[in-house]
């Protein structure tokens, strides 16, 4: 991906980001779903030609902060999108939030592959697969954690950042599914992945 592109997605990020952060609700919960989004953006920007990541990373890396905005505009329990899809699938609860997770398991996981791989951190591709799955659950249990100091910071103003609709499973299904986000990318994503990681350190 060249810097062109990439500066090019910030630009298209941060526009989305005033928009959404104008028109949004609730600017709270916006902030705190939008937080890692405004770290993260310029961090890539700051070590794109010291450190370049393969564009399947970029990619969803932007994929998954577009979610996190999405997310944060409406809250995760009221994403259009995300009630249409419950209407299809005939679901008790708007499901967004659960692509959020999902996300928040690719993602990670696939930074993590990436770091490990090319520092040569971790030999053999099981152990890779095994170590990266491991980081997303930690990361994953983490981000739990934060929810739950937020709801006890804010008590009932926390109710949009959980986003649990009243459902009492809510942290086992989020973790369950970032591990099948990291399991997305160890089985479905590991060899496109290895022929980019290849092909950036031919360059």
């Amino acid at each position: 991906m060249t810097p062109t592109m990439l500066k090019s997605g910030a630009v298209i990020l941060l526009l989305i980001l005033i928009y959404t952060g104008i028109y949004t609700a609730d600017r709270m919960t916006w902030l705190m779903e939008v937080i890692p989004v405004c770290v993260v953006v310029p961090l890539l920007l700051l070590t794109q030609k010291r450190y370049p990541l393969t564009p399947l990373l970029y990619t969803l890396i932007f994929l998954h902060a577009l979610i996190l905005i999405g997310g944060g505009m409406y809250t995760y329990a009221k994403v259009p999108i995300g009630f249409d899809v419950q209407a299809w699938l005939g679901l008790s609860r708007n499901p967004y939030d659960k692509l959020g997770h999902f996300f928040q398991g690719l993602v990670p996981a696939l930074a993590a592959r990436e770091i490990l791989v090319r520092g040569g951190y971790v030999q053999g591709r099981k152990m890779v697969a095994f170590v990266v799955c491991c980081i997303a659950l930690a990361i994953s249990a983490f981000y739990e954690l934060i929810e739950w100091w937020a709801a006890l910071a804010l008590g009932q103003g926390a109710d949009d950042f959980l986003g649990t609709q009243g459902d009492p499973w809510d942290t086992q299904s989020d973790m369950l599914c970032a591990l099948l986000g990291a399991l997305t990318t160890v089985l479905l994503l590991a060899r496109w992945h290895s022929r980019q990681l290849c092909h950036l350190k031919a360059r």
